[in-house]
């Protein structure tokens, strides 16, 4: 699997909390989307690590096309 699965067709709104550690599903079959659950095992893939510094909404990226990871560019209107 040299490219990541699309995992969906529009960003995920999420309340982070500042100072709390997330991670990022690269390879887009994790089912906890936007998030890692492990299923990237025996692939190239690993998950992305993002630290909010601040409380309040985040649109993480689902389609795993966009230029600005772990959060969504509107890639997913292009491909």
């Amino acid at each position: 699997m040299d490219k990541p699965v699309r995992a969906g067709n529009s960003p995920i709104r999420v309340e982070v909390e500042a100072g709390k550690s997330y991670f990022w599903c690269t390879c887009g079959k994790s089912a906890k989307q936007p998030f890692c659950d492990g299923s990237h095992k025996g692939t190239e893939f690993a998950p992305m690590k993002w630290t909010a510094e601040e409380d309040g909404p985040k649109f993480f990226c689902t389609c795993k096309a966009t230029s600005k990871e772990p959060f969504c560019d509107g890639s997913h209107s292009k491909t």
